[in-house]
Parts: C-alpha cells; structure tokens; sequence
C-alpha cells in the first residue's frame, strides 16, 4: 500500500512523555479497523477487524491487520478496547488472542456478546472481559479511558477518550448523528463538547462519509419504503443484510409484523447474531413471529420474510448461493422480491452486482438502494462532521477510518473549521503519529502488509500466491511433458500439452511442431540442462498463446530424461 509519507523510515524511540498511535488497519481502506496506542511502555489496542476480500483476492476468506509489529511486544498490550461489534472493528480478535491468550477485552454488553460468540468457535479460553457503558471512565494501565454513547447502524456503540500524561485523544469510533434514532440512543454531543472544554489534543475522527455533503438520512426513514415494498409484493420477500445490523432487522420484523408476516433467518451468522441481540433486549420479537429457516415451506410465500445474509455478495453466503440456485432450502420462483438494505463497500460492486443478475435471471423482483431508499448509511456525513469540530475545537485531527479520498476529505473539513493546516494529519496504515508536548506529527512507519486467512491457514498466501491464483483464474493454465533421451537429447515423447480454460486441447496441434524444433534447435546447440529446456518450453508456447489468444496463462513445464 502507498504511504502519502514514502519517504518515511522506522520510527525514532518514543520520547519521554509523548504518546504513540500507529494505525495497523483501517486507514486506506474500509474494514480491517486497529489502532495502537503507546504510553509509558505500555499499548492500548482500539479495534481489531478484518476487511473481506475482494475479486482480486480468490481463495481469500478474511484479511487481517498485520500483527508483526506487536510481536516483541504482546506482553505490554493492556487491554483491546472496542467501539462496537461490527465484524471490521472486531473479528480479528480472535487472531490477535491466538497470540497472546490473556489480553483483557473491553467492551459495551452487545460488543462482548457478539465476540463472544466468535471466541467459542475459535475454541479459545477464557480471558477477561471488561463490559462498559457510556459515562463509565476505567484505567487499562496508563490509560485513562471515558466511553461516550455515539449513534452507529449497530446498538451499543461508543466512542472512546483516552486520556494520558501526553494530552487527552478522542475516538470517535464509526458514528453517525441520528437525531432520532430507533433505540432513542443518540450521540452524546453533551459529552464531546465537555470533553472539547477540557481540551482535546487529538481528534480521531471516522472519515467514511466525509465527502457526503450534509446530514445522514435518519434510520427511521426506511420504514415507509419497506411497507410500500411489502405492500405491492403478493409472494415471498427477502431481505439481505449485515448480519450484525439490529435496527434494520427490528424494522424489516416491525414491518413483517405489520402486514401479517412469519419471520425466519437464513445463514448461521445472522440466527446467531440476532439470538444474542434479542437474548439482551436489544432486538424486539414479537411472540409467534420468528420461524425455524427449515420450516419455511410450511408457509404459503406471502405469509414469509427471510431476512439473509449476503449483501456484500460473499460468495458461500446464503443470498449468493441463493442467486446460484445452490441453496438446500430457499429457491427463488418468479414474483419472489429481494430486497438488499445495506451499502455497497468499495470493492465488491462486481460481487454484488452478480448476486443481482442471477436473482433477475431466476425471476426476482430486486430491490436495492440504486432504486429505492432501502438503506441509510451508519457514518456521519460532512455536514455532522463539521458540527463536530465545531464542538469539540481540538488542537490536532487525524482522520481514521476511510479510503484515501475519504481521509483526504475528512482533512479538507477539519481545516475549513479552522484547525491549523500543520495540525491535520492525515496517515494511512503504518505511519507512526506522535503527540508531543501538544502537537501531532508523522515520524515514521512500520512495514504492515495484508494478512490473509485462507480455510485454517493464517498468513501463508503472499501477494506473489495470490498473483498466480489471479493467472490461473483469468488467463488459465497450460502443462507441457516433453521425455527426452538423456544420452542423444532427442525427444522420446511428446510435447503432451494439457490445459485449462482454452476448451479442447487440440488448440495447441498447431504450436506443437514449433515446439519440438524448437527443443531439437536447443540440443543442437548444446543445452542439455533441464531447467534451460524448460525455459525454451515456457517462451515458445507464451509467445504462440499471446499471438493466437492475446492471454499470458501460467506455463508449467516439465522436462523428464529417459
């Protein structure tokens, strides 16, 4: 990934006093949010999530924060504190934990619940939870941490000021400013303006809909267009969504509710997440309401609503394989409507849209927010954003969590309130920020790549893996065997050219004369080594399918001597 500091080297020692944040995730990109403070000897961890791959990533699961910068020193981490349970603020937890087993978790009780359900299926033991609440302020070593409620697309989140002997910083973790949210939970601007008097050295603030201009949409305005897409619909509806997004699911069941529908929830994370959510009050069912996903066929189609997972278009989740026409319970019938009420993250737009063709091609009526008002964002858009510089006034910003254009966004806000173009940092992952004696600067980067996860294995698949995945995806694959005599380096057999993605192997009939003459030519000239002859292979076969297929596949030769 670029640096908008290349230039930069390893970070000096700490100074005394100062304090360290270096973002290992989430600057640069959507997803994969962890940020490490450093105080006094000791780090403080803020998130760790993953983001989810994309076309470019085949084979990919999950893709980590890297964690070789925390290595030497997992023994000095006091704590992990997260701002809410969504999976790229903390499905990495479990990863990091593999580490070092012991390192306290804090949380808000829904945050918790939700990671607990993930450390069990990880099988990891027991380590200390800290639950927390807005208004509570708790020490995890030298950090002195206060959590303030903040509104997000996921109950029970917060943000979080850390105070030190360096100055005070101010997470604001993802939030956005719904003045009147489903949980009357709003964000506590009382408290970022109280904490904006005591002073705020550094403001972290979520950048994901800094180019948005004015006001997020209100949650609450969904409702109505989903009584109208309830309305006009005479069979089976289906909803996909964050399998972590309580209020939208209470909508989609207030509104089942409303026109006389049975609820049932289709793929595992979504039974689990939203069972946890209820089991703690932050879900409301209806008695009578929700109905086991394997006894949907008992219900005529417009008695039903599925709420799915698999808006992003996951290729194993269960709307993806619903649109394949590969799920063991749900097949769309023609009239059927779909209705996606989420974002489109960056990067899986081709993912999504292919979800959406093969639930037209299968007869679906889709709904999406291209077409109607089935979403709302969870991230506060400029205009919240310049009301909260305005509020809180502090002495250095760093936006967090966003793209580069979104960072660069969030900047351009932060100086237009006034805040002092030297005072704006704006870093992506690995660059090392201090706050010393009240100013923040860039002094340097730690190298931290991608992590990914591939079925049990963690870490092994490097960028130049991946490439060779991409070749054999796009431009297929091509095996030559070629025997020859190990005495006159004539050939006994072959070439025998087997390949995939180029239909019947007959194709290649006509390179294989060119082939051998070109082996016969090699041996004349004396090479007899094998690996040389596998080059002569790999060249005459990659410039014949570049000419005659404009495709450069991956080549394996092998050359056996008789």
């Amino acid at each position: 990934m670029s640096h908008p500091h290349p230039e930069l080297g390893p970070a000096p020692p700490l100074p005394t006093g100062a304090l360290r944040v270096t973002p290992l995730g989430g600057l640069g990109e959507i997803g994969r949010n962890m940020t490490v403070f450093e105080y006094a000897g000791k780090l403080l961890v803020v998130d760790c999530g993953v983001l989810f791959p994309e076309d470019h990533h085949p084979g990919v699961d999950l893709i980590l924060p890297d964690f070789e910068p925390l290595r030497a020193r997992l023994d000095d981490i006091v704590a992990i504190v997260l701002t809410h349970g969504h999976e790229d603020h903390i499905g990495a937890v479990p990863y990091l934990l593999r580490e070092r087993g012991d390192i306290p978790l804090v949380g808000s009780s829904l945050t918790l619940a939700l990671l607990e359900a993930k450390l069990r299926e990880h099988r990891l033991k027991e380590t200390a939870r800290y639950v927390v609440a807005e208004g509570d302020r708790q020490s995890y070593g030298p950090f002195d941490c206060e959590f303030i409620a903040v509104n997000h697309s996921i109950p029970d989140a917060l943000a979080v000021a850390i105070r030190t002997g360096a100055g005070m910083v101010l997470h604001t973790g993802d939030f956005k400013m719904d003045q009147l949210p489903l949980d009357g939970r709003i964000t506590d601007l009382r408290a970022f303006a109280r904490l904006g008097e005591a002073g705020v050295d550094l403001f972290l603030v979520d950048s994901t809909n800094a180019e948005v201009p004015g006001f997020t949409t209100p949650e609450r305005d969904i409702a109505p267009v989903l009584d109208r897409v309830f309305a006009a619909s005479e069979q089976r509806v289906i909803v996909a969504c964050f399998a972590s997004h309580v209020h939208r699911v209470q909508q989609v069941m207030d509104v089942a509710v409303a026109h006389g529908r049975k609820v049932a929830y289709i793929g595992r994370s979504m039974v689990r997440n939203m069972a946890v959510a209820r089991d703690l009050g932050y879900l409301r069912v209806p008695p009578g309401v929700l109905v086991d996903g394997r006894e949907i066929e008992k219900f005529r189609p417009e008695e039903i609503v599925l709420i799915s997972t698999g808006s992003q278009g996951e290729p194993m989740s269960a709307l993806s394989r619903i649109a394949a026409r590969d799920h063991d319970r749900v097949q769309i019938v023609p009239g059927d409507t779909v209705v996606l009420a989420s974002s489109l993250i960056p990067g899986n737009e081709n993912a999504v849209y292919r979800v959406i063709n093969g639930l037209v091609r299968c007869g679906a009526n889709v709904v999406h927010k291209g077409n109607s008002l089935v979403h709302v964002s969870g991230h506060a858009s400029a205009g919240e954003l310049l009301f909260c510089y305005n509020i809180v006034r502090p002495r250095n910003v760093m936006p967090v969590h966003g793209e580069v254009r979104h960072l660069y966004a969030n900047a351009d806000l932060a100086r237009a309130t006034g805040v002092p173009a030297d005072r704006v940092v704006v870093a992506e992952d690995g660059v090392v920020v201090d706050l010393h004696e009240g100013v923040a600067r860039v002094v340097g980067k730690v190298e931290c790549g991608y992590v990914f996860v591939d079925g049990s294995s963690v870490g092994d698949i490097t960028e130049s893996e991946l490439k060779d995945r991409r070749i054999l995806r796009d431009e297929g694959f091509i095996s030559v065997v070629v025997v020859i005599d190990s005495v006159t380096g004539k050939i006994i057999t072959g070439p025998e050219i087997h390949a995939r993605g180029f239909g019947d192997d007959d194709v290649f009939d006509a390179v294989r004369p060119a082939l051998a003459e070109a082996l016969n030519v090699a041996v004349r000239d004396g090479v007899t080594d094998v690996h040389q002859l596998q080059q002569v292979i790999r060249r005459t076969i990659g410039r014949w399918v570049s000419g005659s297929h404009r495709r450069r596949p991956m080549i394996i030769p092998v050359v056996l001597e008789a």
